[in-house]
Formats: structure tokens, C-alpha cells, sequence
């Protein structure tokens, strides 16, 4: 028991280094999401459920009140990953999804402890022709998936179980980060989310066109 606690003495350390690259991650999602754009987000097996995990913490919340935020993970339609799964095949089951929910300008965070995940890597392929932001969450440095992405935070473990640890100390850092630049702190300020909406009334940003480039209905 000890010696698992031991593992994960480094790793923290390390992601104390990033904590700069996730309040980074967390300023460009609120400007992503807060217009209406969107978050998606893969993984498999235990890296399925850290990607529920953050998705969930965005249409809900982290700590504070705030609106709600699109987004979904990829992982959690059973239906649409069997049927692509069957009719495309496994190395397909997050790619498509991305080419129907993924527009530009989107975030795609694409979470695997190998980095080497053959339908991880078809999510990024694809999330990258839809003109979308890729972030990484894998293991050692040099994988495949961080270097295919825009930005990557690797977490330098030979042990699955101390990478998905250091994975969901980081979902919830993001979180924070994106709650900090919305201003949701416990003083109950709305600081982005009051400046949007006074643009919006003065008919700014999101008043007349999509937020992702498309004409508003």
C-alpha cells in the first residue's frame, strides 16, 4: 500500500510543473465553451471513464454554480459504439463520432494511459480534419497520441493505475481553471459569463452567428 503511494510521489511533482499548460487549457475551454461551442472527449476502459468523468463535471458542475456546458464523451452511446464498431470496426468507434458532434473550433481530449490506442489516434486524425483543438492526457512521454495532438500532458509512469490517478487530479485542475476564468468563484462574480452576455445584448458575439462559424438559426 505504501509503496503505491510511493509512485505517485514523482508524478504529482510533474503535474505541479504543468499546472501553467492545464490553467491554460482551462482559459481556452471557457472561451470555447461559454459561446456554445463544444467539448468531446474518448478514452477506453478506465480512460472511458475518467472522459465521463469530465464531461459530466461540465454539463453539471465543479464546485460553483454556473451555466451548463456542451459536452459529451464518446465512450458512453452504446448503441452508436457497437453498431460503428460493427459496421466500420473498433478503430472507427470514436472517429465518426468526432465527424458528426466535432465542428471547428471545438476541443477534443482524447485520455489513454499508452498513447498508443489505434482508435484514439483515428479520433485526433479526425478531429484535426474537422479543424478542431486535440488535447492529450496518456502516459510516458514520445507517444503516439501526444505527439499527434496540439498539446499533450504526459504522465511519466510505467503504471496504468498512478497514470489515470495523475489523469483525474488533472480533469479536476481543468475544471477549476475553466471555473476561475468564468469567474464562478465563491464570491458568486460571473466575470466572463456577465461580460458575454453584455455582449450579446449589445448584439456582439454569439448575437447574429454561430459561435463556431456557422449562421445562427
Amino acid at each position: 500500500m505504501i509503496g503505491h503511494l510511493d509512485e505517485l510521489e514523482a508524478p504529482l511533482e510533474a503535474l505541479r510543473a504543468d499546472a501553467e499548460r492545464i490553467e491554460r487549457w482551462g482559459r481556452r475551454l471557457a472561451r470555447v465553451l461559454l459561446p456554445g461551442g463544444r467539448l468531446l472527449a474518448a478514452g477506453n476502459g478506465g480512460s472511458a471513464s475518467q472522459a465521463q468523468h469530465l464531461t459530466s463535471e461540465l454539463v453539471g458542475r465543479y464546485r460553483d454554480e454556473r451555466p451548463p456546458l456542451s459536452a459529451i464523451a464518446l465512450c458512453t452511446d452504446g448503441p452508436a459504439v457497437t453498431a460503428i464498431g460493427n459496421d466500420y470496426g473498433v478503430d472507427d468507434v470514436f472517429a465518426r463520432q468526432v465527424r458528426a458532434h466535432g465542428r471547428p473550433g471545438d476541443v477534443l481530449v482524447a485520455l489513454s494511459t499508452s498513447g498508443r490506442s489505434p482508435n484514439m489516434l483515428a479520433a485526433v486524425a479526425a478531429a484535426r480534419e474537422t479543424e478542431m483543438t486535440t488535447w492529450a492526457l496518456s502516459g510516458r512521454p514520445g507517444n503516439p497520441l501526444a505527439l499527434a495532438c496540439d498539446d499533450a500532458l504526459c504522465v511519466d509512469s510505467p503504471h496504468t493505475a498512478t497514470i489515470q490517478e495523475i489523469h483525474l487530479i488533472t480533469i479536476h485542475m481543468l475544471c477549476e481553471a475553466l471555473d476561475a476564468e468564468l469567474g464562478t468563484g465563491r464570491d458568486g462574480e460571473l466575470r466572463l459569463i456577465s461580460r458575454f452576455a453584455r455582449r450579446r445584448r449589445r448584439g456582439g458575439v454569439g448575437a447574429t452567428r454561430d459561435p463556431r462559424g456557422g449562421a445562427a438559426a
